[in-house]
Formats: C-alpha cells, structure tokens, sequence
C-alpha cells in the first residue's frame, strides 16, 4: 500500500475545506489567542526551570475543549478523534508526527480550569471580544432557564433528607471513594410537558409531569444578535424567577426592556426591575378561578413572539452540542456549561460574520 505524502494530506484538507469544515471556519472567525491571558493566570504553570515534560499550550488545550463541547465527546473519545481526524489536527495546529494530549491530559487541564473559577472570566472574554467586532447588547434581553441532564442518583429517602437540609449523610463521611461518585448538588425537580393528543382524538384533562434530575441552566440574552450575555448555573429545583434579580440582567443593554415567561412575574421582580431602570415585559399570569382577560391574552401573544427566540439558543445547545452534565458536583457542572455557552456565541458569531459577508 502507497504510503501518504504530504501532498495526500494537503490534497485530503483541501477537500474537507470544499466540503465546509466548520472547525476551519471557527479558525478564521475566533482569534483564540484573546483567551490566553486568563488562561495563563488560571493554569499558573511554573517557568519549568524545575524540569519535567512542559505542558501543552494553553490555547491549543482550550480549542480542545472546543472539540469536545461541539461534538459531546468524553475525554477518551477526544483523544481518539484528535489521532483519526485530519479536521480537528488541522484546527489545533498539530501535524502527523506531533504529541496528541492524552485523555487525562485533557481531564487535568478542564479541571485546573474549573477549580479556578476560570470559565466567567473566559465568557466574559470572548463577550468584550463580540462588543468589540460591534456586537453590542441591543433591542432588550430575553430571560429563560432549561434544565440539563446528569447522572442519576441512587440515594435513599433518608440520604436524600440530608442533602436537602445542606447535610452530609453520615453513611457517607467515612467512604471518600463513594462521596466522590455522589452528586450532592444536583437535585429531582418535575418537568411539566404538554399532554399529547389520545388515539380517540381526545386531549388529556391535564399535562404530563415527568421526573428529572440534574441541573438548570439560566441565560439571559440580547434581542438583536441573540447572544449569551448572562448566565447562571443552579440545581433543577431552582426557582426560575428568582434568578432575575442574582445578576442575570444585563444593565449595558441598549434598551431597558425585558421579557420572560411568567416564572419570572412576581411583585418582587417587578420592583426590582422598576428600581433598576429596566421595563417588563414579562408574561401575565392567568387570574385564578377566572378566565384570561382578552387583553392579556393578546399582550401575552405578542410577547412571545420575541421570548420564544431564547428557545433556539437551548435547541441548538441540545441537538447540535449534545448538552449533558457526565459529572460530579455544581463547580464542574458550571464549567460544562459556561463551555456550552461560550461554543454557542461562537457560532452565532460564526453564522451573524457569514451573514455580514454575503450581505
């Protein structure tokens, strides 16, 4: 069998260049090397004068993080794909012949990031990266949260007690090898759905409640551009409306107005909103043991035209990112989706720069 040249290989990336390479495409759009100031600080690597093998470069280890958000990957299967793809080499600068980071290599390096707080900081980066290209927060924001799958728990009533009254079970104290394989900030929450249509035809008299465990991902985002601006990551039991007042909104948006399902309408938020500057449009409530007034109806109609936009960010993170917490603890759970986060302002900023273009 003929042995590949150089020339195969580039003859190979040219192709996949023609086919639409999107990892070639985020290389030209994001400058990566914004992030390496505050990935420097948080790594604090030692200059190396003590010897040993030096570490792989920051940035490169960050755009591996990249991979792995884009195509929910665990850290054994990034590391395969690094060594089997020609596409994802290309976009970490790696030729045949280089050193590829091995999966704990990767598992390391997410988990000096997450032990340092590091992802805000790396959020609000590329954030102050999108002002700058002129991607300022306009037109209002829009607030909404959807929960994220984690692993689920096998606790028993009595262990489930004591992690909701803040407490270690006792059981526990005495067996670190199983503490470290619990979950003690995740929680069961019931997602309510829409009931489907019976085969009779008939609707059901009542929605579906279904149980879930996990986390909950809260976002704020601009209007205009539909960038992620603010973020939040709780437990699944959280309660949506109180977020509003714990930092999601953002006071640097060109407009003061805000909408939000009606989680998020209570006489506190609205005093907060009032007391801030900014302008509800949140949902009304249905009045209780009375039928929804006309004119809410229609005012609530058309507010959620513009809110439902916040469900696309939450649709592409799932079906397009595969959006799932696969470990142990709010800290990593946060990284996870403070990564998810900043891979979707990538590619809005991707597709908004493609728009700009063929404009």
């Amino acid at each position: 069998m003929k042995q590949p040249g150089f020339f195969d290989v580039e003859e190979r990336l040219a192709r996949l260049s023609g086919l639409g390479d999107q990892l070639e495409a985020f290389s030209r759009t994001v400058d990566f090397e914004v992030f390496r100031p505050d990935l420097e600080l948080a790594l604090a690597y030692s200059d190396g004068s003590k010897g040993g093998r030096p570490p792989f470069d920051p940035v490169l280890m960050f755009k591996i993080l990249v991979i792995q958000t884009l195509n929910n990957l665990s850290d054994e299967r990034t590391e395969y794909l690094i060594n089997d793809r020609l596409s994802f080499m290309r976009f970490l600068g790696l030729r045949l012949s280089d050193r590829v980071p091995d999966a704990k290599t990767v598992w390391l390096f997410r988990e000096r990031l997450t032990q340092a707080g590091a992802i805000e900081r790396l959020f609000d980066r590329f954030d102050t990266t999108l002002r700058n290209a002129g991607y300022l927060p306009m037109s209002g924001q829009i607030l909404d949260a959807t929960l994220v799958a984690a692993p689920k728990q096998r606790n028993t009533n009595a262990e489930k007690a004591d992690l909701r009254a803040g407490r270690l079970p006792e059981d526990w104290q005495d067996k670190p090898a199983k503490l470290a394989h619990k979950d003690r900030h995740a929680r069961w929450t019931l997602k309510f759905t829409k009931a489907k249509r019976q085969d009779d035809g008939t609707m059901p008299s009542s929605d579906l409640a279904i149980p879930f465990f996990g986390y909950k991902s809260h976002i704020s985002i601009d209007r205009k551009y539909r960038f992620i601006r603010k973020w939040k990551t709780t437990h699944a039991a959280a309660s949506d409306g109180a977020r509003l007042r714990e930092g999601l909104l953002d006071k640097t948006n060109t407009a003061s107005s805000v909408w939000a399902d009606t989680a998020y309408r209570s006489k506190a938020n609205e005093d907060f909103m009032e007391k801030q500057g900014f302008v509800s449009k949140v949902h009304r409530k249905k009045p209780q043991l009375k039928p929804m007034p006309r004119h809410i109806q229609k005012s609530n109609a058309g507010k959620s035209v513009i809110r439902s936009r916040v469900e696309h960010v939450f649709a592409d993170q799932k079906s397009q990112m595969g959006l799932f917490i696969r470990t142990v603890g709010i800290t990593r759970a946060t990284m996870r989706i403070g990564l998810a986060n900043i891979v979707y302002n990538m590619r809005r900023f991707l597709f908004l720069e493609r728009m700009n273009v063929s404009a």
